[in-house]
């Protein structure tokens, strides 16, 4: 038996998504049949002791409190990215100039200049990317796609997408990274897996209009000083999708009480799909062709008929989570990298999620419809 080429890796960034992609790393290759060995060789910090600590919680050989230190060895393949939105530039850069892949977590980049480049950047070398959009990955949202491209709702008329949650409800929770300007705001930090999820099912959105909202105008940083907050709280928008439908999507992070409402609703002649994040394994469907008196939408059950579920479970209704949709999209992009499959969503896909982001924007502002060009 031939032993695979080893496939190492570097990330920056230890918080949520830095665990979420470790994990994924770790697992993908106990799941999935891959092209490489993936070793998880270092990870940087903004301290020697959070970077060690990281180090020992997720099984990486090396830690350091200087990215660059990434960068410069000639052992890391593969950079993952979950530092704070307005470094993913630098970052990215400096890594694709030194011919390695980049996985970088959402959003791409703040500004769509600023994506374009890293974008253009990344093509040139010729190097493989990946966004991390990875409630795409779930099974029921590959099935839902399915469905209406085959034609099982008939013609789509309309479309509703929210995510929302409630971890910037408290007007006294602080100041952080995410209330930068160049942090993006709710519309780009939640609203982007709408509009990513709406493209998904539905195909290119045309035109937006945009509204968009500060509901807490200042909170506190870090160290008590009171600082103005100029991101939204809450976006929205009306959307007019290339195929004719139309919809609107939300991205809100004071919603009281939500922890993960990733929903859909897609409407069409035959028959309509419903779906939430607080029930990912679950994607409920109405037929209009049913009997009377014996209409309503039914329940389908996530399982070993949807792949790839039946990777993680044998048997259907015991349920995938989060950080199996982190493993799949792990998996996916390391076949692209082993020149398998094409990239998933990479950052020419992320770029299109900034444009449509900053078009939105740039409608709220002027109180008017924008088209949304490709890149």
């Amino acid at each position: 038996m031939h032993s695979k080429s080893k496939l190492r890796v570097g990330m920056v960034g230890t918080g949520f998504m830095g665990k979420a992609h470790a994990f994924g790393f770790s697992a993908a290759q106990k799941v999935f049949d891959l092209p490489f060995e993936i070793i998880l060789e270092m990870v940087a910090d903004v301290t020697v002791e959070a970077a060690q600590r990281a180090a020992r919680a997720y099984g990486f050989n090396q830690f350091t409190a200087n990215w660059r230190d990434i960068i410069e060895s000639r052992e890391i393949d593969v950079v993952s990215i979950t530092a704070p939105n307005a470094l993913h530039k630098e970052i990215a850069l400096a890594a694709i100039a030194a011919g390695k892949h980049v996985y970088c977590e959402k959003p791409l980049a703040p500004l769509v200049a600023d994506a374009l480049e890293m974008t253009e950047a990344a093509e040139a070398a010729g190097v493989k990317t990946q966004v991390g959009f990875n409630y795409l990955c779930n099974p029921m949202m590959q099935l839902a796609r399915a469905m209406i491209a085959e034609g099982e709702l008939g013609e789509i008329r309309s479309y509703r997408g929210i995510h929302a949650e409630d971890y910037m409800a408290d007007a006294a929770s602080p100041y952080t990274f995410r209330h930068d300007p160049a942090g993006g705001g709710a519309l780009a930090d939640l609203g982007s897996h709408a509009l990513a999820t709406a493209e998904f099912l539905l195909g290119p959105i045309g035109d937006v209009l945009g509204d968009c909202h500060t509901v807490i105008g200042e909170r506190s940083d870090a160290s008590g000083t009171k600082r103005r907050v100029e991101v939204d709280d809450v976006g929205r928008a009306f959307l007019r999708f290339e195929n004719g439908a139309n919809g609107t999507i939300e991205g809100n992070w004071i919603a009281t009480g939500r922890k993960m409402q990733h929903d859909f609703e897609v409407y069409g002649t035959k028959g309509a799909l419903v779906y939430t994040g607080e029930r990912l394994n679950e994607l409920l469907f109405y037929e209009t062709g049913a009997k009377t008196g014996r209409q309503g939408f039914r329940r389908i059950e996530a399982g070993p008929d949807h792949p790839p579920y039946g990777q993680f479970i044998v048997a259907p209704g015991h349920q995938i989570g989060f950080n199996d949709l982190k493993t799949i999209e792990v998996a996916e992009y390391i076949r692209a990298i082993g020149g398998q499959t094409p990239e998933p969503f990479n950052f020419r896909d992320g770029l299109r999620i900034q444009t449509l982001v900053e078009s939105i924007h740039a409608s709220s502002r002027e109180r008017s419809w924008r088209s949304t060009p490709f890149t």
